[in-house]
């Protein structure tokens, strides 16, 4: 496992790291013992880094991730997300009562005295436009109950808004090869102002792995399944905002110029590694099979340039007219 920092907190944390969205919730079933044993094998692969939030399983996510803690002590950090218990989710809800609630009670699931990294949850995007949100986040650090802050965004243009404020350490964005406008204009950006990228979303929901075919069943309380068309939540967040029959058409290509010895979702994970710009990729792994394949491509060799091209063709081809233009 290769190493990168994470803006600038002084950490370097694992090029793959670990999401832990589908241990908590909204990806079928999931057994806590097998959750365990992920997190526990990430670790013995490298892993420091853990990507969760309040919401993953009402909190699910996170007491499993305490557990993980109290065996490895200081060696690993844990980011969480605050916003999205809000119901309604509106930016009047983006206050100081609010997100201190929400902090207190991620402190208390975590068992720790502060948080290592929290990010605003995907917030509406006006919340960008008021630094009093940023100034409340500001005395949540000055208080001690978080060390450091960034933000998750739906769209590019909110990751540009949100690193004009002074201490956003790390913005989470959708980077995938279905979603690579952010490589555009924003990852320099957030490069020149040392902000580190956390690449969300970096299998396309499964997509990417090449496992999935037209006629792949999904628990009725998996995302995959209930959420296709924005739903429940934004349409980006489920197969990357990607028409799944078109996604699978594309998949079939880009498996044919994954180089040999990888599977395609290392080959996926390597993609995004390609950029240095990117801090790490947050897979998540329900088992220790799915750990061992995803945390194996930090140590994989860089793609050559034709393949890369051959990628981006792909991409122009089947992807960029339904996603581009949108996030």
């Amino acid at each position: 496992m290769r190493y990168r920092e994470l803006g600038r907190t002084g950490w370097k944390v694992s090029e793959v790291s670990f999401g832990a969205w589908a241990i908590g919730g909204s990806w079928g079933k999931v057994d806590d013992n097998d959750s365990i044993k992920a997190l526990h094998k990430a670790v013995d692969m490298g892993v420091n880094f853990f990507d969760t939030a309040d919401v993953y399983g009402d909190g699910r996510s996170e007491r499993l991730l305490a557990k993980l803690r109290k065996e490895y002590k200081d060696k690993i950090y844990i980011a969480t997300k605050a916003g999205r218990r809000l119901e309604p989710h509106t930016v009047e809800g983006y206050n100081r009562q609010n997100l201190t609630s929400f902090v207190e009670r991620s402190l208390k699931n975590l068992e720790t005295d502060s948080i290592d990294l929290l990010q605003l949850h995907c917030p509406p995007t006006p919340v960008y436009y008021m630094p009093e949100v940023f100034d409340i986040l500001d005395d949540l650090v000055k208080e001690g109950k978080i060390k450091y802050y960034g933000v998750s965004v739906e769209k590019v243009e909110e990751g540009i808004k949100a690193i004009e404020y002074p201490n956003v350490q790390s913005v989470q964005i959708i980077y995938n090869m279905f979603r690579q406008r952010p490589a555009e204009l924003f990852f320099e950006l957030a490069k020149k102002k040392k902000v580190g990228i956390l690449a969300r979303v970096p299998l396309a929901s499964g997509l990417l792995t090449g496992k999935m075919k037209p006629d792949t069943k999904f628990e009725p309380d998996d995302h995959r399944a209930f959420n296709r068309h924005g739903e429940s939540f934004d349409k980006g967040e489920t197969f990357a905002g990607i028409d799944y029959e078109v996604g699978l058409k594309a998949v079939e290509e880009l498996k044919s110029v994954c180089p040999s010895g990888m599977t395609m979702a290392q080959f996926a994970l390597r993609w995004i590694l390609m950029n240095d710009a990117v801090t790490c990729a947050i897979p998540g792994a329900k088992s220790e099979k799915q750990a061992l394949d995803n945390f194996a491509s930090g140590d994989l060799p860089q793609l050559p340039d034709e393949i890369m091209s051959n990628i981006k063709e792909i991409y122009e081809k089947y992807i960029y007219n339904y996603v581009h233009h949108r996030w």
